[in-house]
C-alpha cells in the first residue's frame, strides 16, 4: 500500500512516501504554502502521479495530549483534503517528531539551508513510520 505523510505547517508542509510494500519511508519533498488551492491543487496531483492509497497527516497535540489551534487547523486541513480526494486520512500523534527529525539530520549530517526544508519533510517520514509500525 503506497502512503503518503503529511506534516502540516502555515508556512511548510512536508511530505513523505512510502514504497508498496510499506516498508520503505523516504522524504518526499517540501511544499512551501502560498495558497490554499494551489496546496491542495499541488497534493492532488502528487496522490495521481504517485498512486497514493492512503494519506496520514500529523496530528500535533500539545505534550500533554490536549488539542491546540495547530491541533484544530490540522483537522481542518484533512478534512479539507478528504473533501477533495475519497483516499483514506488518518492523523497520526505527531509529538516530538520535530525534534526526533533535527536528530536524524544531524546525524546524517545535513546543515545550512537545505536543513530547514528538510526538517518538515524528515518529520513527515517520521509520522509515516509510525503510522505503519503501529499497522502492522
Amino acid at each position: 500500500m503506497r502512503a503518503l505523510g503529511i506534516d502540516f505547517g502555515l508556512k511548510r508542509v512536508g511530505l513523505a512516501t512510502s514504497d508498496r510494500t510499506g516498508t520503505l519511508v523516504s522524504p518526499y519533498k517540501t511544499i512551501e504554502r502560498s495558497t490554499r488551492d494551489a496546496l491542495f491543487d499541488e497534493l492532488i496531483k502528487i496522490i495521481q502521479d504517485e498512486a497514493i492509497e492512503t494519506i496520514v497527516v500529523g496530528l500535533p497535540l500539545s505534550l500533554s495530549g490536549e488539542d491546540t489551534l495547530t491541533t484544530r487547523q490540522a483537522r481542518n486541513f484533512a478534512g479539507s483534503l478528504g473533501r477533495r480526494t475519497d483516499i483514506p486520512i488518518h492523523m497520526m500523534d505527531e509529538r516530538l517528531t520535530s525534534a526526533e527529525a533535527e536528530e536524524e539530520l544531524n546525524a546524517a549530517g545535513v546543515r545550512g539551508k537545505k536543513r530547514k526544508m528538510a526538517l518538515d519533510s524528515q518529520a513527515a517520514v517520521i509520522i509515516l513510520r509510525s503510522w505503519l509500525e503501529n499497522e502492522q
